[in-house]
């Protein structure tokens, strides 16, 4: 594995009697996504606000790229981005302009910050627009030229807060484009989301928070195992053949559910199917329609952030 650019050992961070980060410890290697999951109020802002060193943890340490955010915090400046989950771009100033004020201040020349901002850009697909005040662009293209502020300084670690809040299908599909970009070149991203579909795409690993702790940890994959298995559902046209299967799948060895017209026979392997099959088939039963299907992150969500110790 990739030495981890972001490591964060048992933070905590208290306002006044609130606990917003109960012992939260991740690590996060260059050049993947964090997806970071949680309902309101689970941590995820607070979380972010400590890593871009905009609030001092209360106890624990956290480093970026092997910086402390605390007693090094300019070194750990230097090297992230930041998107919040509001547009942040000054809305008088045109999209060129916004891109040029942050490279000059963040030190460049005329010249660099010019070409800087020209190259951003024309990454977002802001070109056209780059002469018109950002107060007259869509959502979308607000989104896109907040993001863009955030790469002005080549960061080797970019914050993502809930970037695609508001934003049409087709705006998140472009801006999950980018991200997927950014992190081919090496980019390393931490995202915060509530759209599952959204950490299912983009995230190489998800850590989910729930009253300030983690509560589960790992890749898609092993969090939708964590709660789940893969099922098949039998559906008939005639209720009397739904309850007629019950008994064939049960002796054939599976655990099924009745519903209605519908039949739900857990598996542990997409080759039990077969073994389905030949159950409702000795049974005599027409199914209308057969379907497999796998656990999904929205299952993962709800039993882990929203059914876990933490949460109750």
């Amino acid at each position: 594995m990739t030495d981890p650019i972001i490591e964060v050992s048992h933070v905590s961070r208290r306002f006044g009697d609130v606990l917003a980060l109960d012992d939260v410890s991740l690590r996060v290697p260059q050049g993947s996504v964090l997806g970071l999951l949680g309902h309101n109020g689970a941590g995820k802002t607070t979380l972010i606000n400590v890593l871009s060193t905009l609030l001092p943890p209360t106890s624990g340490t956290a480093r970026i790229a092997g910086y402390d955010v605390v007693r090094q915090s300019h070194e750990v400046c230097t090297r992230i981005g930041l998107t919040g989950q509001f547009a942040a771009v000054d809305e008088q100033l045109s999209g060129r302009d916004n891109l040029v004020l942050i490279a000059r201040l963040l030190g460049a020349s005329r010249r660099e910050a010019r070409q800087r901002a020209d190259e951003l850009l024309e990454l977002f697909d802001l070109t056209e627009a780059a002469r018109r005040p950002a107060r007259s662009y869509s959502g979308g293209m607000r989104r896109r030229l907040d993001l863009s502020a955030s790469l002005v300084g080549h960061p080797d670690v970019i914050f993502l807060d809930e970037p695609t809040t508001g934003l049409d299908p087709v705006s998140r599909l472009n801006l999950w484009r980018i991200v997927e970009e950014l992190v081919a070149d090496g980019t390393t991203v931490l995202l915060t989301t509530q759209y599952l579909d959204e950490a299912d795409r983009l995230a190489d690993s998800i850590t989910v928070l729930s009253s300030g702790r983690v509560v589960a940890a790992g890749t898609a994959d092993e969090l939708k195992a964590q709660v789940g298995q893969r099922s098949v559902t039998a559906t008939f046209a005639d209720p009397a053949d739904a309850a007629r299967a019950v008994d064939p799948l049960r002796a054939a060895g599976f655990a099924p559910s009745h519903d209605d017209r519908r039949v739900t026979i857990p598996v542990t392997a997409t080759r039990e199917l077969a073994a389905v099959v030949r159950a409702l088939d000795e049974a005599g039963v027409e199914v209308a329609d057969l379907g497999i299907g796998e656990p999904t992150l929205d299952d993962v969500y709800l039993a882990l952030a929203h059914h876990s110790p933490a949460a109750a």
